[in-house]
Parts: C-alpha cells; structure tokens; sequence
C-alpha cells in the first residue's frame, strides 16, 4: 500500500476534506478509558489530531515514510513507520503491549490493509471492556456535484487497485466482525455527512491525490487533462468560486465480541 500514497504524500496532505469534530467527541464519550488511541493508517495525521484532544496519548501509525514525513506534528501524537512486514508481536509491542488501547481509528484507509492480520492485532490491543474501534471513509460522492464527480469516477475505474471497492461501495461490503455499538455495524454502515467549503483548486488537488489518478499517470494516461480540468471548472461555477460541498461518508464502529 505504501507505493500507492507516496509520489502524492504532499498534495493529499493539503488536499483531503477534514472530518467533522462531533465525530471524534462522539466516539470517545464511548470508550471507558482515554488514555491511549491508535490511529491506524495516519497518513499526514489528519485524525490523528483531532483523536488527541480526547486522549492522553495517540500512537499513528503508516506503512508510507513519505506520507508521515508530511505529518502535522503534536505534543500527544507520536508518529510510527510500520512497514507492512512488521510482525504482529512487534506492533502489539510498540502499542504497549495487549489491553491497552481506549480507541482505535481508521480514516479512508481500512480497504488497504490485510484484514486479517490488522483485526488481529486490534483484538489483542483493545481494552476489554470498553475499547472501541472504528473504521470510516467517504468516496466520489460529493453533492451538489453528484453528476460531475460520477463522470469523473467513471474515468478512473480500470486504474483502481480492487481492494479500494470497498470505499467506492461504501463499506457495504467490508468485513467488520465487531459487536455494534449503534454506530454502523457489518453489512449496514451508518451514513456521515462532512461538510466543508472548496475551492476548484481545492478540488483538483484532491483527485490528483486519488490512487487511480496517479497510477494512470505512470501507465500514460492523463485523467486531469487541460479539456477535462476546464469542463470540470464550468460545471463548478468558475475557478474563483468557494463551493459549500458535502461528502457523503460512511462509519462502521463497533466493540470486542465476548469470544473474542
């Protein structure tokens, strides 16, 4: 997953839409501890902030180098390079060991890893009882641009590694096996709604950040072409206008099983 986020490590740090604060607060009135959360798949740290103002301490972890390199640094978050070969044993470890982790958090990420391995380790680290992990994402739907941003998504179908159809389904299909908590649960994530101003800069840097847009540059093909960026600029409104945008995000949560 590493070389798929690496080449665009800056421009999807400036580039992605924040999540909604109530969010984080919501997720952590429900864990019993905060002391420590385990965001997983940091990349520039975009959660990882906003998880430490309800925790002692945050362990952000990335299998890209590069994408941590562009991480917002903070007093409570500390950074972890943790290539995909780390051995489970090792990551529990540098969690400080089992039973201790209040949250775990999983931003727009969750479809790249090995689920097996990763939830693994979560059943190891997580606090029993009251640790609570939760795992979410938004894709191309974006209104009141629904129309553009589909045509434009359909261009980047053949480019797209098969594990992001999980995103691009919203999590529907992605395997979760918590305990519900009232929050989304396996089969039946619960809908977010992100909303934030954009600018068309702000727009075209977040597709030049999409995994399929880069990896169509590398094969020859240029998804963001000079006609496709222009029609995209009139259909927005004009290069100068600040949209009101709302992304169409979706969050499983959930608790360890009693078998668990």
């Amino acid at each position: 997953m590493a070389g798929l986020f690496g080449k665009q490590a800056a421009v999807y740090a400036e580039a992605r839409p924040t999540y909604p604060k109530d969010l984080f607060a919501k997720l952590a009135a429900l864990t019993a501890h905060h002391r420590l959360a385990w965001d997983v798949g940091t990349g520039s740290g975009q959660a990882a902030i906003d998880v430490a103002e309800h925790y002692d301490g945050v362990v952000a972890t990335d299998v890209s180098a590069e994408q941590l390199r562009h991480a917002a640094p903070h007093p409570k978050v500390r950074y972890l390079h943790t290539p995909d070969a780390v051995p489970g044993d090792d990551l529990v470890a540098a969690l400080g060991g089992e039973d201790g982790v209040d949250l775990i958090t999983v931003a727009e990420a969750a479809h790249w890893f090995d689920l097996p391995a990763f939830y693994g380790v979560a059943r190891r680290v997580l606090r029993r009882p009251g640790g609570v992990i939760a795992v979410w994402g938004y894709n191309y739907r974006m209104s009141p641009v629904e129309d553009m941003m589909a045509r434009f998504y359909r261009t980047t179908v053949p480019y797209w590694d098969p594990r992001a159809r999980h995103a691009m389904d919203g999590y529907v299909n992605l395997p979760f096996p918590f305990d519900d908590i009232g929050l989304g649960r396996e089969g039946e994530p619960t809908s977010l709604d992100m909303e934030q101003e954009m600018s068309f800069e702000g727009l075209i840097g977040m597709l030049s950040s999409w995994s399929a847009v880069t990896t169509a540059k590398q094969q020859g093909v240029d998804l963001l072409s000079e006609p496709v960026v222009k029609e995209m600029e009139q259909e927005w409104g004009g290069a100068s206008l600040i949209r009101k945008v709302t992304f169409k995000a979706f969050l499983l949560a959930g608790t360890l099983r009693a078998d668990d």
